[in-house]
């Protein structure tokens, strides 16, 4: 490696005209991020330079949000907010991944995740927000939510958990509730995962043949491809129901993953405005082609 970049320097020497030069830029950039050591572990696999070179790159940008991301934790702690980050979206939608993504390098006393089982025989006769209220942020604190009270505007109606006074109960109060947070001084942030039809297939193949993703499959899981027009109903009734000017609905592209965490983490960034913010090295506005609010036409049939 050592040679190459005395090869380079020697060429720098030789190329005079403005297209050469950048070529060789390119090239010496190329070479610096393959002796990471993440660059050179997948040189050995094999694997194309070109997707060397953008995994390299994706990692080290996900570093330096992920910097900001521990700026923005301590303001949080030392300012007393509280902040609660909804993580919906059709099942293989890579919310998971998102959030651990988030939570990485996170003070773990800073901050938690709720990703709430199925109710107990207890918790379905409570009011239907009470065992969700329990998780909600003290001041100084992150919640991050895997799947939320939105389950009963879904997953519960699709697959016969809930009754229909239950479930349009629950779409009355909910914009009402969130407003009665979000008044009291949380800050609270609503993400759709969305993907296609053909992403989520080719994510469930994925798990059934993995060993280590094996565990996320389950029998709703399994019925989602086949219900996949049922649950699109219901998702656009949730959207054009419980997206407010005050908590609105953000939408996130996710057929790309690494591209959805970059960008989902960038908003969420974006909306908050912490401490050393403005030292910045790298990029804080998401992109809107990953990344935009709700709007009902442009939404419609998506995942």
């Amino acid at each position: 490696m050592k040679t190459i970049f005395q090869d380079l320097e020697v060429l720098k020497e030789h190329v005079k005209d403005k297209e050469g030069k950048e070529a060789l830029k390119d090239l010496e950039k190329n070479f610096k991020l393959l002796r990471t050591k993440s660059g050179l572990a997948q040189l050995l696999k094999k694997k194309k330079l070109r997707k060397i070179i953008r995994t390299v790159e994706y990692e080290e940008e996900l570093t330096q949000l992920q910097v900001e991301l521990i700026k923005l934790q301590n303001w949080v702690y030392d300012n007393k907010k509280r902040v609660m980050i909804i993580f919906e979206g059709r099942d293989a939608a890579g919310k998971g991944g998102a959030i651990k993504r988030f939570i990485q390098y996170l003070n773990p006393r800073k901050f938690r995740v709720a990703a709430l089982p199925k109710p107990t025989e207890v918790e379905t006769g409570q009011f239907y927000f009470q065992r969700y209220f329990k998780h909600l942020p003290d001041p100084g604190e992150i919640v991050f939510f895997d799947r939320s009270w939105y389950n009963r505007a879904i997953v519960e109606p699709v697959y016969g958990f809930c009754t229909e006074e239950q479930y349009e109960k629950f779409m009355k109060e909910v914009p009402e509730i969130e407003h009665a947070l979000i008044d009291d001084g949380i800050t609270l942030i609503k993400f759709w995962f969305s993907i296609s039809k053909e992403t989520q297939q080719k994510r469930f193949k994925e798990r059934m043949t993995n060993p280590l993703k094996h565990w996320k499959l389950s029998p709703v899981d399994q019925k989602a491809q086949e219900m996949w027009d049922k649950i699109t109903y219901y998702k656009e009734e949730m959207f054009s129901r419980t997206h407010t000017s005050y908590a609105p609905w953000i939408i996130v592209d996710s057929n790309d993953k690494k591209r959805a965490r970059l960008e989902s983490i960038r908003y969420v960034l974006s909306r908050i405005p912490y401490e050393g913010k403005k030292d910045a090295v790298i990029n804080l506005h998401h992109d809107p082609d990953i990344v935009e609010r709700y709007h009902r036409r442009s939404h419609q049939e998506k995942g």
